[in-house]
């Protein structure tokens, strides 16, 4: 199974209003195990730049303006996602922006549910913690993932700190630095060991006092007496022989 973990970086929160995308970054999985392939763009959006949103990702419309626009890379995309399950936190609002940029181009027109499917981890993290922060921030404190070198948003960064959390959130898979055959290996060959190895505790045995005894026989004999000789902790006397 290919997935791809997307990301992007916008001007502002609405593409209706005009915003567009400056950063796109992707990671791609495939049976859940990283390849190693990233897609990575900066992009130069033509307009400026809310002042939200560059507090957040930290990019500049003095650098973004020497990159390349959407319609210069948007074959590269295209061919980078076409076929996989896109997997984005909150897929609406990347899934608007990249429709919004498809739709500024030439005809024919194109949708990006021509090309993948998605899959949105922010509905994944609300069934598995309802009612509780689902951010990728609170999903990463949640399961563990390094996040402390997120300071600033970065598309790229994102979709690598995504594929952690999503591998975490679905299948326990937390780690992407993956082991060596031979390493899983050797653990496999060690934990079989372990497994036929009988284990072997030397247990105490603590008899209880005459003192110790004499209390337990006592509270037993209030036990019964309460009971009206029902007590379960102890035997019942044998019957008179006919």
């Amino acid at each position: 199974m290919r997935q791809i973990i997307f990301d992007t970086e916008t001007t502002g929160l609405e593409a209706a209003q005009g915003h567009r995308i400056i950063e796109i970054g992707a990671v791609e999985l495939v049976n859940r195990r990283l390849t190693g392939r990233t897609f990575q763009r900066y992009l130069n959006p033509e307009r400026p730049i809310d002042a939200g949103a560059q507090a957040v990702h930290g990019l500049s419309l003095e650098f973004l303006s020497t990159q390349p626009k959407f319609a210069d890379i948007v074959e590269e995309l295209v061919e980078f996602i076409s076929g996989a399950e896109l997997v984005i936190h909150n897929a609406p609002f990347d899934v608007g922006f990249i429709d919004h940029e498809f739709g500024r181009l030439p005809p024919p027109q194109r949708l990006l549910s021509d090309l993948c499917t998605v899959l949105d981890t922010l509905v994944l993290a609300r069934q598995a913690h309802p009612g509780q922060r689902n951010s990728l921030d609170a999903l990463c404190k949640r399961y563990n993932v390094d996040n402390s070198g997120r300071d600033l948003h970065g598309s790229l960064l994102d979709a690598r700190i995504l594929a952690e959390v999503y591998l975490a959130m679905t299948g326990g898979q937390g780690a992407l630095t993956l082991q060596s055959e031979a390493a899983r290996e050797a653990d496999t060959s060690r934990q079989g060991r372990s497994r036929r190895t009988p284990l072997v505790v030397d247990i105490p045995i603590v008899r209880a006092s005459t003192d110790e005894l004499a209390e337990h026989e006592q509270m037993l004999d209030r036990i019964t007496k309460q009971s009206k000789g029902k007590c379960l902790f102890r035997a019942p006397p044998p019957e008179p022989q006919a």
